[in-house]
């Protein structure tokens, strides 16, 4: 049976990674940081059929102790500091957590296990300020926001170890992905929580930055099928994972609020302070060499995917 490691297994990817990995026969190892509040809701079905670790990635000794201990055959790096635009208001920790503990990561598996196999996600945010349409993996990067710039640390190191250690580390440039697991604070979990709630009147108004953003959105677990793919390769690749569809934030409120019958217009509101400091060019992702190497081809198209957030935000506001 293989062992995999899945550093941020409570999150929205980690735990739909979980899942894949559980029916694909894995033993699921998972690193979870202790909170005073604890988050264990996306992971609570799967409990007794994972085995948790307590670590952090700003302590490389917690760290090699799990590594070293469970010795898996596969790690994949879902923990991080995610969201571009709170990235602004902890930049040092974005930069620290996003970017140089990756490499302390890595460092520790060529210590312990050269042979283990590393996944690295990284962002399309990466692309930032771009005046190329659609972006490839050869796109140059011009990152906007402290995220991205720590993203891209990530994505350095990663290519260097296995360039330099030959070690097998694969790393997805991933376009935004959205789920029902999203958090609060994500734009699209923002308007689908609000349409529910104005729907079953627990709820007035729903207030938004620029809803003109264009944004390449897929489904979390789709991709995290696709990082699973992508590490059974026979060499160690980096691949842009996206719909390579885009779409703005008014198409996503408009598709949101039209599922539970209501004109998002009656209801919107604008407040210069959701707006981030430095905005991205379209980003829209160019998945053709994945396409080619491995077949990939997305499964969820916007509206699909919309419907389902809107759905489970009124099956849990009921």
């Amino acid at each position: 049976m293989k062992k995999a490691l899945i550093l941020g297994i409570n999150g929205q990817d980690g735990s739909y990674l979980s899942e894949i990995l559980l029916e694909k026969g894995y033993e699921v190892h998972g690193l979870i940081r202790r909170t005073s509040t604890g988050n264990l809701e996306n992971i609570q079905d799967i409990l007794q059929e994972i085995e948790l670790h307590y670590g952090d990635l700003s302590d490389p000794i917690s760290l090699y102790h799990i590594i070293r201990t469970i010795k898996p055959v596969e790690i994949y790096n879902e923990a991080d500091q995610d969201h571009a635009g709170i990235s602004f208001q902890i930049p040092a920790y974005n930069f620290d957590i996003t970017g140089s503990a990756v490499g302390r990561i890595l460092e520790i598996i060529r210590q312990i296990d050269s042979g283990i196999r590393f996944f690295q996600p990284v962002t399309s945010n990466m692309f930032g300020k771009t005046t190329i349409s659609p972006q490839n993996e050869n796109t140059p990067f011009n990152p906007q926001n402290p995220y991205a710039c720590a993203k891209t640390f990530a994505y350095n190191l990663s290519k260097m170890y296995r360039d330099v250690y030959s070690m097998y580390v694969s790393i997805g440039i991933f376009y935004n992905h959205e789920s029902p697991r999203r958090t609060d604070e994500y734009v699209t979990r923002k308007i689908t929580k609000a349409a529910a709630r104005i729907k079953l009147g627990k709820q007035n108004e729903i207030i938004l930055g620029n809803i003109n953003a264009i944004i390449d959105w897929g489904f979390a677990r789709d991709y995290m099928e696709t990082a699973w793919e992508i590490m059974q390769l026979n060499k160690p690749d980096t691949f842009v994972i996206g719909s390579g569809e885009a779409h703005s934030v008014k198409d996503f409120l408009e598709l949101a609020f039209n599922e539970v019958k209501l004109d998002y217009k009656e209801f919107l509101k604008t407040d210069e302070k959701f707006m981030r400091p430095a905005e991205n060019s379209i980003l829209l992702a160019d998945s053709s060499k994945a396409k080619k190497v491995f077949n990939f081809q997305p499964k969820t198209n916007l509206k699909k995917l919309v419907k389902m957030m809107v759905n489970h935000d009124l099956e849990i506001e009921q």
